[in-house]
């Protein structure tokens, strides 16, 4: 399959890099840290994008999406990376709707369509470590004679103080470690019990810390089998993991452009700091490893589409790729902007910080070529 954008996909990133530069650009962030704004998403900004279907890019046609599938979600989570643009295009509009389309019943997909509208927002409350990990789940799922009741604790749920449902993963069975016995609800986010309370991380962007505390929910709320979500939802998460390395991939892009125009103009004995052999060097270097990136992450967003077998370790590699292409991006760029690029008057410690974020989410480098080494056999 070809490694290159197709016409309708060239059309899709023009436009919206176009949008994302004069509507979002990295100046609104900056904007809003130093007003001392909650870093929550914009609603004009949401809704233009609303407007324009992004909401229901990878949702069917017969709930009100586009259907446009992964890539075309990638190519917004690329061009959003670049203009460090916070939405909730991941949380709701990929990670949850996935989770809905994948694993939920009739009357629980109806909640596609209002995802794909914009008329309701779902957050992914999954992780309960700083460090992604599933099996860890401790939270507790008890069954009662009207359903279940839940107890314990989420932590970094992405938007979740914006959520109208939160998708909660639950120990029904078993103990923390074990894949077995995880089961997935589907939450109001104002039912009695449930707590949220927001906390940002240094990349500006909200999150949530979620309790649950003896929430009474119906048997209805289970999504999917009971006890087997495990797999299910790990295979929803793979998708994300290749959405966001996209959105690494559009970090390590922009600063790696941002930072060559820099040392063309920056001059240095009488001549642009670009000439000198030893950054000519690690600017090539960058530059292949980005090029290889973008190979890979177009890859396992195409797996996500139309190969899923192939998808877990696709999903890994460019995960992990994009993490460490990231990490080299970000800290090249601060070296070769000298002294200056340790200062706030660029943008580059902005980039820093989201990249930063955006690595640990859903599985940092080290589990996900761990991950990757156990699919293969090792």
């Amino acid at each position: 399959m070809s490694l290159i954008y197709n016409e309708e996909q060239q059309l899709l990133r023009d436009s919206a890099r176009a949008f994302l530069n004069q509507n979002g650009p990295v100046a609104r962030l900056r904007s809003a840290r130093d007003a001392g704004n909650a870093g929550g998403v914009p609603d004009q900004l949401w809704q233009q994008m609303v407007d324009m279907g992004w909401a229901g890019i990878v949702i069917g046609e017969e709930h009100g999406g586009l259907d446009f599938g992964f890539v075309g979600a990638g190519i917004l989570c690329e061009e959003m990376g670049r203009t460090l643009t916070v939405a909730f295009l991941l949380s709701s509009a990929l990670v949850s709707a996935t989770l809905l389309r994948v694993m939920g019943n009739a009357a629980q997909q109806q909640l596609l369509e209002a995802i794909a509208t914009g008329n309701v927002m779902v957050a992914p409350a999954l992780d309960e470590h700083p460090r992604h990990d599933l099996r860890a789940t401790a939270m507790r799922a008890t069954r009662t004679d009207a359903g279940y009741r839940l107890d314990g604790c989420k932590t970094l749920v992405p938007d979740g103080c914006a959520a109208d449902y939160l998708l909660v993963l639950a120990r029904s069975a078993a103990e923390p470690g074990a894949a077995d016995g995880l089961s997935l609800f589907l939450v109001k986010a104002d039912n009695a019990g449930v707590s949220i309370e927001r906390t940002q991380l240094v990349d500006h962007h909200d999150w949530a810390e979620v309790s649950l505390d003896a929430v009474e929910i119906p048997a209805d709320a289970l999504v999917g089998g009971e006890g087997k979500a495990h797999g299910p939802v790990d295979a929803c998460l793979d998708r994300a993991r290749t959405c966001v390395a996209a959105m690494l991939l559009g970090i390590s892009s922009e600063v790696f452009e941002r930072t060559l125009a820099y040392v063309k103009e920056r001059k240095q004995f009488g001549v642009p700091v670009g000439s000198f052999q030893a950054l000519q060097h690690r600017a090539a270097q960058l530059f292949c490893e980005i090029e290889l990136l973008k190979s890979l992450v177009l890859r396992a967003l195409q797996a996500a589409d139309e190969r899923a077998e192939e998808l877990p370790l696709l999903a890994s590699a460019a995960k992990t790729k994009a993490c460490r292409t990231a990490r080299l991006a970000v800290n090249e760029a601060v070296q070769m902007h000298g002294g200056m690029g340790m200062t706030d008057e660029f943008d580059i410690g902005f980039f820093m910080k989201r990249a930063a974020s955006l690595q640990q989410l859903y599985g940092d480098s080290y589990a996900m070529e761990d991950r990757f080494a156990s699919l293969q056999g090792y």
